[in-house]
């Protein structure tokens, strides 16, 4: 599982999925950057709001990401079945986005970093 850390405001490292409100103040402490991969998002709009391969298998999302590409659903690095990132292995789709809540970050998985797009 792979998890980015950053520091709180003590000082201490804690986990960018339970800091993401936080995610503006440390864009370049975590590594965000500009990515030719952003060349490959597409229109797209997830279909389903569920991690379709882990009702099959029987297995429980944490979070969901859609992939950019093709808006595939699958679930995130911290499911028991990383799907999301399964996906981007198996068709070299390279951007994903969480459709979470109030997130709105991307993730290029080649680069193994958040992206953001240039205006």
């Amino acid at each position: 599982m792979l998890v980015r850390s950053m520091p709180d405001e003590g000082g201490a490292s804690v986990g960018l999925r339970s800091n993401l409100k936080f995610v503006g103040q440390y864009l370049t402490g975590i590594g965000v950057t500009e990515c030719e991969h952003v060349k490959e998002i597409a229109d797209v709009s997830p279909t389903v709001r569920e991690c379709m391969r882990c009702k099959e298998e029987g297995t429980r999302p944490v979070h969901l990401r859609m992939c950019m590409t093709c808006g595939f659903v699958g679930c995130c690095d911290s499911s028991e079945m990383p799907h999301m990132r399964a996906h981007a292995l198996e068709t070299g789709h390279p951007i994903a986005r969480s459709i979470e809540g109030d997130e709105s970050w991307l993730w290029c998985f080649p680069h193994e970093r958040l992206v953001r797009r240039r205006l």
